[in-house]
């Protein structure tokens, strides 16, 4: 049977983040994996439209213990506490079992519900410093785009929100299920295994001299092609030294690190350049184009040029939510 998914519906939620849920769990999509989802909305209140959404699903807080995943949309109102018929049921839904997220300010409502407390978290940078103080037991993080617990999970909001949809997609039905979603959808995509980390530049350990220095050194050489060899003797070390190292401060092995940074570099210059790919594959270290649209491609999961009209296209709807009718 379909797996059961329950949208927390509020006034005056964003309607981009009710089109993301309805877009991911409620358009049938049994040709991707079947049974797929079965989306409705739970409302703690008298309404029945948000913007331009009209619902026509509904259940009450008291059902959501019956659901397989709760969705948290961003809360129009960060001073106003939430209902307590609501969060009383989110906890009863989280001791039952279910999948809480949030989509940006929705973790205001996971942490009134004291679902985050002990937890790292995310949230629209915005309202951050806001949840760090008012529930100092929840650990804010906003180096991530969203952030998985288990159980529980959290988005920043925005486009961010999609990239956890999708994620959700991954663990219900697999990697190769979520590719093709994300494939049909035009956005790209990550596997679990081959995503880039988040942050520009991996942190190792204080003592680690070793990693610490060849990795500024062949960070500073992008352009260049650099070896595994290369950086062992840089380092003063042999390979498997080399890679114990990375290993323990990186978790990759040299090459892995060398191609993580190589791809984060071309999602930079796409980004915010107009280089052509074979510019972006010269100051890259890939050499060709084609060897760059391979590897991006497999750790992206779009090509470069794909890349570069879905990130633009995404800043183009930051701009305003766009209408929308729930069928």
């Amino acid at each position: 049977m379909p797996i059961p998914m329950a949208l927390v519906f509020s006034a005056g939620i964003s309607s981009l983040e009710i089109a993301a849920a309805r877009e991911i769990f409620g358009v049938a999509r049994t040709y991707l994996a079947d049974p797929w989802y079965e989306l409705v909305a739970c409302v703690s209140e008298t309404v029945r439209s948000c913007d331009a959404c009209r619902i026509d699903r509904l259940c009450g807080p008291e059902q959501l213990v019956d659901a397989h995943t709760v969705i948290v949309p961003g809360w129009p109102d960060v001073t106003r506490e939430p209902p307590a018929d609501l969060v009383n049921a989110l906890r009863d839904a989280h001791t039952a079992g279910a999948r809480i997220v949030s989509a940006d300010t929705g973790a205001f409502v996971l942490a009134a519900a004291g679902l985050l407390d002990g937890r790292r978290v995310t949230t629209h940078w915005a309202h951050a410093d806001l949840l760090a103080a008012r529930y100092p037991r929840v650990h804010v993080d906003l180096d991530t785009p969203y952030v998985d617990e288990g159980g529980v999970l959290t988005s920043a909001g925005g486009a961010a929100t999609l990239d956890l949809f999708v994620h959700l997609v991954r663990c219900d039905h697999g990697a190769a299920v979520a590719k093709a979603l994300a494939h049909h959808l035009v956005m790209p995509f990550q596997a679990a295994d081959e995503q880039v980390p988040a942050a520009a530049s991996p942190e190792p350990g204080p003592d680690d001299r070793v990693l610490t220095d060849v990795l500024s050194w062949a960070a500073e050489r992008m352009d260049q092609q650099v070896t595994v060899e290369d950086m062992a003797q840089q380092a003063n070390v042999s390979r498997r030294t080399l890679a114990r190292h990375f290993r323990a401060g990186t978790g990759m092995a040299p090459l892995q690190w060398l191609l993580a940074q190589r791809v984060q570099l071309a999602q930079r210059l796409l980004e915010t350049t107009h280089l052509s790919v074979e510019q972006i594959a010269t100051q890259t270290g890939m050499g060709t184009a084609a060897t760059l649209r391979r590897h991006f491609s497999r750790i992206v999961g779009v090509p470069p040029d794909s890349y570069r009209r879905w990130f633009r296209g995404r800043d183009r709807g930051r701009e305003g939510p766009a209408s929308l009718t729930w069928r």
